[in-house]
């Protein structure tokens, strides 16, 4: 126990009073305060804190600046006139109050809140997510009985997504493994960005086609780009004992490529290589490197025992080729209308200019899909475009894995024929078996046909192989949630907050979360934080009926409607089940099924939907998408 200016710092319990009062603080800026409390009166810097608190993860600095504004907003503590934290620029922060140690507990307040007094979030852990009904019986005893059971399980999810720092990831670091960082870019006038990446996630691909080899995915290895970081450090983070790097120079129709292989662990350089080639070749390089790559792994980590990558034999102009890479460029920087309309527009360029490049329109469908997706454009005219490049796609070179990967998605959101998409997808595994994406659409058909435990497994792979994406542990945590896993879902979630701040659907996520456990006041609150428009209003919409206010209810319904009816039809119907009225439920499930709302396929696994399942017409509607009753 420390104190200081009034604060008491209980650090064996997490908590941190004033006065009597205890002040709230979010686990990891409980954290961070604990940390400069205890190196009272010196400079920590910002990469030590982050290295001390973080130390399996690359975190955005920005995430280190809120928590500090946090903590200084429960302190009270002026930045310009500091108590407590001072900022010294471009050096770090240093805690100035005296402190002093303790051996007494702090004297803790008459009350509690309600959640803390009755445990009933913990009685309501066991019963289904989003059942607001009362519940009876013993509750303490209940409480008292699993507590323990408990702290074992947290104590166990911890540490499978905090490993200890001594032995982190040390069987990772012994295994084939491989990192492609993004190459970097030394043209003379720095504007070849798409074409180092564009390198790099070939590379990426064609190394997943590596029976054994686990290959980290390009969210997570592009978060490297330009950062200069210790190679010790990204092969600990990203759990990987290989990294492959390089460089790309181009002037006119001349490139330089230098490529290396470097064991994580020790910096020992397994392989290098420079190339001078023109343009049109550079196919031939990507191959050599790749092939140089795997055969340097197959000698030294698999044991002779992993077989070569067979040459693509790829070819196209070259034009055609630099408008795939700027289209590959935009698709991968996220999902708004701007970067996706550019991508197709380069997937256009580079049809146009070669109609027989099969890797353009494999490209093409799955802007597609994704735009039909998030409704960027129609579903049903969409996806029927996704379908058709896919088709020509697997038509000009069947043993491409991305074709079929897209052809999987547009089978399982809008065809909704399960048998065919798994027939897709082990196409694709048969061709890229370390591809992170064939993990992620596996887990979500498996989800969708009833099979939540192998969903999460699956889900987990993909994490394992994309560790600093943002949308793996939100993604994931939507699993736990649909599983009931509350604990391990909010783990996951903040790992996912922690990479960004601002990731969206999270909050949704922690507001079913904490209604399905009776705490509907904290649930809206969590809302309020969430930087989706329609997934606050959703949430909304939820909490306000869980704490009573039918007006607030209906306002935040009839926002969602006015400004996302032709998109969000699906989560319209949530909110209708949730309520109890299931007529107006199942009018807009309706709905969604005649525009082949993408949303749709999860009816089946969203605990909201519970009230409404053993209807008639809800089963109806699933026997119509053949999905399990």
């Amino acid at each position: 126990m420390k104190s200081f200016k009034g604060f008491r710092l209980d650090t064996s319990n997490h908590l941190l009073w004033r006065d009597g009062d205890r002040v709230s603080l979010t686990p990891k800026s409980f954290d961070v305060l604990a940390y400069l409390v205890e190196h009272v009166g010196r400079v920590v810097t910002q990469d030590e804190i982050l290295e001390a608190l973080w130390p399996e993860t690359y975190v955005n600095p920005e995430v280190l600046r809120k928590n500090i504004q946090e903590i200084r907003k429960a302190l009270r503590d002026l930045p310009d006139n500091p108590e407590f934290i001072e900022t010294l620029p471009k050096r770090g922060y240093r805690f100035i109050a005296p402190v002093t140690d303790e051996n007494a507990e702090p004297d803790l307040p008459t009350s509690l809140p309600r959640e803390e007094r009755t445990g009933e979030g913990i009685v309501e852990a066991e019963a289904t997510p989003l059942d607001l009904e009362s519940h009876s019986g013993k509750r303490m005893l209940w409480k008292f009985a699993i507590i323990p059971v408990l702290v074992v399980a947290v104590a166990a999810i911890v540490a499978y997504f905090r490993p200890a720092r001594s032995g982190a990831n040390a069987s990772a670091l012994n295994n084939p493994s491989i990192a492609v960082l993004p190459f970097r870019d030394m043209s003379p006038g720095k504007d070849q960005e798409y074409f180092s990446d564009g390198l790099s996630e070939q590379l990426i691909n064609d190394l997943a086609k590596i029976s054994g080899l686990k290959v980290v995915g390009r969210s997570s290895a592009f978060q490297f780009r330009g950062k200069n970081e210790d190679l010790r450090d990204v092969g600990r983070k990203l759990g990987v004992a290989n990294i492959l790097e390089g460089s790309v120079r181009r002037e006119g129709n001349h490139v330089r490529i230098t490529a290396e292989l470097t064991k994580s662990d020790d910096g020992f350089q397994l392989w290098s290589q420079t190339y001078d080639r023109e343009i049109k070749d550079v196919f031939a390089v990507e191959d050599e490197i790749a092939l140089a790559a795997t055969e340097a792994l197959r000698l030294k980590l698999l044991g002779g025992n992993g077989q070569l990558i067979a040459s693509t034999l790829r070819s196209t102009k070259p034009e055609a080729y630099e408008a795939y890479l700027q289209a590959e460029y935009f698709s991968g920087r996220g999902q708004s209308r701007e970067e996706l309309d550019k991508a197709l527009a380069y997937t256009d360029k580079a049809i146009k200019l070669d109609d027989k490049y099969a890797p353009a329109w494999a490209l093409r469908s799955s802007v597609q899909n994704t735009m039909a997706e998030v409704a960027l454009s129609d579903p049903t005219e969409g996806f029927r475009n996704a379908r058709d490049n896919a088709e020509r796609a697997i038509a000009l070179d069947p043993m491409l894995a991305s074709a079929y990967l897209a052809l999987a998605r547009t089978q399982i959101f809008h065809d909704w024929d399960w048998e065919a998409a798994d027939t897709s997808l082990n196409k694709a595994a048969a061709l890229e078996p370390g591809s992170v994406e064939i993990f992620r659409i596996r887990s979500y058909r498996t989800r969708v046909l009833g099979n939540l435990d192998l969903a999460i497994k699956l889900y987990e792979q993909a994490v394992a192989l994309d560790p600093l994406r943002t949308n793996s542990y939100s993604g994931l945590a939507y699993l736990l949630y649909v599983g009931g896993r509350y604990d391990e879902a909010r783990l996951a979630l903040q790992k996912a907050l922690d990479l960004n701040p601002e990731a969206p659907l999270v909050h949704l996520t922690l507001n079913r979360i904490l209604i399905a456990e009776r705490k509907p006041q904290q649930a809206l609150a969590e809302i309020e934080k969430e930087p989706n428009e329609w997934g606050k209003f959703t949430g909304q919409a939820l909490a306000y009926h869980a704490l009573g206010r039918e007006q607030d209810s209906n306002a935040a319904l009839n926002a969602l409607i006015a400004k996302y009816e032709s998109g969000a039809a699906y989560q319209i119907a949530q909110v209708y089940a949730y309520r109890g009225e299931s007529d107006k439920s199942l009018e807009w499930l309706e709905r969604a099924y005649q525009k082949r709302d993408p949303g749709l396929t999860e009816i089946n696994s969203d605990p909201v939907f519970k009230n409404i399942r053993r209807d008639a017409r809800y089963i109806e509607l699933l026997k119509k998408m053949r999905l399990p009753i």
